[in-house]
């Protein structure tokens, strides 16, 4: 019984992979088909045709560097407020906590949909209020579109990092207050060290959740574009196997952080084991 149950954990998981893998595989085919239409079948033959003119389309590259400058921004304000949302709610307890933790995750409930057309409307309101309708701060924009992104990817790293100080020892920060340190050091020294796992993470999670956004850059963007909006465009007008390299692309690069990722994760495993090792060594000789 447990090895038939061990044989269709695999088969399922194979199929899951199978799932997952091969649209990604006809997807990235496509883009060395030589055919104007995306698609592995027929196969035309092979060619770079379409790279060389994903490489010449200068609008899409403006729009991938929006979508960097845009991503980094998010991740430059949803990252300290996640943080200290999550260091704020650990800190707490009662209705409040639970009042404050609802208000923090309804935006990850809420559709992109609504989240766009509220902050455009919000904005625009507040421009009414102080009277700067004209103030560029109050008008659509990538500026809107980061803080728009901003209000629902916060939630994320809050409850990233949430999870991370389950783990923490408050008896940690009691005791480096007892020896003097002051609260500043204890969240320097102590606090941050233990979180910063998670907010990594969280900063990944937060960049590639502002990249892959759609529906709150649409209603937030204005004139400017950027990389799913352009590809949203280019989708309306027909098309091109050109996406198909853009997205074999996308692929490659996030293959390649990934295996970079795993190869940094087993060399901190292999340093963690040997000081562990070493530590008893040590203990065992003064024993």
């Amino acid at each position: 019984m447990n090895r038939k149950r061990e044989r269709l954990g695999q088969v399922y998981f194979a199929l899951f992979l199978l799932y997952l893998l091969v649209p990604l595989a006809v997807t990235a085919g496509a883009a060395f088909n030589d055919s104007k239409l995306p698609t592995i079948a027929p196969w035309k033959g092979f060619t770079w045709l379409w790279f060389q003119e994903l490489w010449a389309d200068q609008t899409m590259w403006g729009a991938f560097l929006n979508s960097i400058l845009v991503a980094l921004a998010v991740v430059a304000l949803a990252v300290p407020i996640g943080t200290s949302a999550a260091i704020l709610l650990n800190s707490i307890s009662g209705r409040f906590r639970a009042t404050l933790y609802g208000f923090m995750v309804a935006p990850v409930l809420a559709p992109g949909l609504v989240i766009g057309i509220s902050t455009v409307l919000f904005w625009n309101q507040l421009g009414h209020a102080t009277g700067a309708d004209n103030l560029a701060l109050f008008g659509r924009g990538l500026h809107l579109s980061t803080l728009g992104q901003v209000s629902y990817i916060s939630a994320y790293v809050m409850l990233l990092v949430l999870a991370r100080l389950q783990s923490f020892d408050p008896g940690l920060e009691e005791a480096a207050l007892d020896l003097g340190a002051n609260h500043g050091q204890v969240l320097r020294r102590i606090l941050l060290p233990h979180l910063y796992p998670a907010i990594a993470a969280s900063a990944a999670i937060a960049f590639f959740q502002s990249i892959e956004n759609f529906n709150v850059t649409l209603f937030t963007k204005a004139n400017a574009t950027t990389l799913t909006v352009y590809v949203f465009s280019q989708v309306r007008a027909g098309i091109t196997p050109k996406i198909n390299a853009l997205a074999f692309l996308l692929i490659l690069l996030t293959l390649m952080l990934a295996l970079v990722y795993e190869i940094n994760r087993r060399r901190r495993a292999r340093i963690e084991a040997a000081r562990e090792a070493e530590a008893r060594r040590a203990e065992e000789a003064m024993l």
